[in-house]
């Protein structure tokens, strides 16, 4: 297994982890509440914890080039989410 965590900074992380894991949840068996998610992929798991303001995002994939290609899959789902309010999102790092 390899793993990579990000922090996001924003005030909506809440309501960005409950949508991302509805939106993945039509092809996935994704389960949320409003502080925690999993959306299990074919070839990972993504974790994700909402607090006050930053979204905590967890990837635990086959290898390192699928951690790396889940992490683009879901950092491009979150930007089209937070269109009003583009994110920062500071690069990956191992766990």
């Amino acid at each position: 297994m390899h793993t990579i965590v990000t922090d996001i900074a924003t005030n909506e992380a809440s309501r960005y982890l409950q949508q991302l894991c509805k939106h993945f949840g039509h092809r996935f068996d994704a389960t949320f509440t409003p502080t925690e998610g999993r959306v299990p992929f074919p070839t990972g798991v993504c974790t994700l914890q909402a607090g006050a303001n930053v979204l905590a995002l967890r990837l635990d994939a086959e290898s390192e080039a699928e951690a790396e290609r889940l992490s683009g899959v879901v950092i491009n789902h979150l930007q089209r989410f937070a269109f009003r309010a583009p994110l920062v999102v500071p690069g990956w790092r191992a766990a």
